[in-house]
């Protein structure tokens, strides 16, 4: 990967792409320390030790999974508080929408001007979503963060509260038309580099966290052979993610030979590339948001209110029934995005024109039929694999004692965007040296 990018920074437009990248990621760890207006900076220090020794005693709930997403902007109040998750899950709604209502799966179809128009859904949809997610986090659970320093009563009101909704919206709102630009002008997916740039720079802190939980000699239940074993753990897992994600199957195709005029087209080979994980790290970060809903509605609650208590308790993240939900909900929208992704019947339809069929496959309905199947198998082998990484983490943190965040979920996210980064650096590099027969 680091000659990958060596290569890359000496041509000039890829040099602009990962400058461009760069300046994108320092907007977003600006903001995701700069405190919203208002806010009582000594009311949120103490709000953040909180949190840490909630962190320490694994019962930070839904502060983890926010935090985990936003960077830790979520714990601050921070102008990108809400992160990219409105966007992500008003992303999820579309989709959803494209298989259930015509007109949106009409849209789906229609190309380019059809993906525009969904786009704009979306668009809308996030700032619909970031605007109501303020409102009841800024009177819920950020409440106590408005404080008058000298009465100590709070200072919330209706512009104090409008202006942090205004405030955090625009964040969200912000953060999505800079993923767009990385789209556009950088490298790698704009959502899942800010999610990956957030969990990058909660590494240092984590790490400091785990150690002086190592070093701490009042804790019988941490040691050095713990820590060790948990890194070695963590060596392989990251080797078995590269391994996976690099993992495809290859469906032969053979063109048939045609006679146009003069000329003969066709007869050659190719192959269609089926990966084992088809979807990447998107399932999983579309699992954290739909599994953060019920922390999310708990935090609305009264403290002694049944719901949250039973929340609060078993959605911890290194709790069994947290981990449970989460790799179900992994393995179905594994299947859910590829289906959104590969449509076999297209797929066959267009081999069928262009003259293409798999050897032994007869072509149109049979087609499909095998390229489905095929891509079960592997998206069975995928979805599986994506939950057993994201859970097995969770599972050694809590069995080891380890006052470490950095689970599963953030060690996908993390190896995966640092592999389709690599991937697109490396896609670019081979059409910029490519030469053809014209240039000898």
């Amino acid at each position: 990967m680091f000659s990958t990018l060596r290569n890359a920074w000496k041509i000039p437009d890829l040099r602009k792409k990962i400058l461009f990248t760069l300046a994108m990621i320092v907007i977003f760890r600006l903001g995701s320390n700069i405190v919203v207006p208002g806010v009582n900076l000594d009311a949120l220090d103490q709000q953040l030790a909180a949190y840490e020794q909630a962190a320490a005693n694994g019962t930070e709930g839904i502060t983890a999974m926010v935090s985990l997403m936003t960077g830790g902007a979520f714990t601050k109040l921070a102008v990108f508080a809400l992160g990219i998750g409105p966007y992500i899950t008003a992303s999820i709604i579309i989709n959803l929408l494209t298989m259930a209502i015509p007109y949106f799966e009409n849209l789906a179809k229609e190309g380019e001007a059809g993906r525009r128009k969904m786009a704009t859904y979306t668009r809308f949809g996030t700032v619909i979503l970031a605007l109501i997610q303020s409102v009841a986090l800024v009177n819920t659970m950020f409440r106590g963060y408005f404080v008058d320093p000298l009465t100590g009563i709070s200072s919330l009101n209706i512009w104090s509260g409008s202006l942090a909704v205004l405030v955090l919206t625009a964040g969200t709102a912000l953060l999505m038309y800079l993923g767009e630009k990385i789209n556009e002008h950088g490298i790698g997916n704009g959502i899942s580099i800010f999610i990956f740039s957030g969990i990058i720079a909660r590494i240092p802190n984590d790490v400091s966290t785990m150690i002086a939980g190592v070093l701490d000699k009042s804790d019988s239940t941490v040691n050095i052979g713990s820590f060790i074993g948990f890194i070695v753990i963590a060596f392989f897992i990251i080797i078995g993610v590269i391994y996976i994600n690099q993992g495809q199957r290859r469906i032969p195709v053979q063109y048939a030979k045609r006679v146009v005029g003069r000329k003969m087209y066709g007869g050659q080979s190719s192959h269609i590339p089926l990966k084992v994980n088809q979807t990447g790290v998107i399932p999983v970060i579309f699992a954290m948001s739909i599994i953060m809903i019920p922390q999310t509605i708990g935090q609305f609650l009264a403290a002694d209110n049944g719901f949250r208590i039973f929340v609060e308790k078993y959605f911890a993240y290194t709790h069994p029934v947290y981990m449970i939900l989460s790799a179900i909900t992994i393995i179905a929208f594994t299947f859910f995005y590829t289906a959104v992704t590969f449509n076999p019947v297209e797929v066959a339809n267009n081999m069928k024109k262009n003259g293409g069929y798999i050897p032994g496959i007869r072509p149109g309905k049979p087609t499909s039929d095998y390229l489905m199947k095929t891509l079960n198998r592997l998206t069975w082998v995928g979805a599986f694999f994506l939950a057993f990484i994201a859970t097995v983490p969770n599972v050694l943190i809590a069995v080891l004692h380890l006052q470490f965040r950095f689970g599963g979920t953030a060690l996908l996210i993390a190896v995966g965007v640092s592999i389709e980064i690599a991937k697109q650096l490396e896609a670019q590099l081979v059409m910029r040296h490519y030469n053809g027969f014209l240039s000898k």
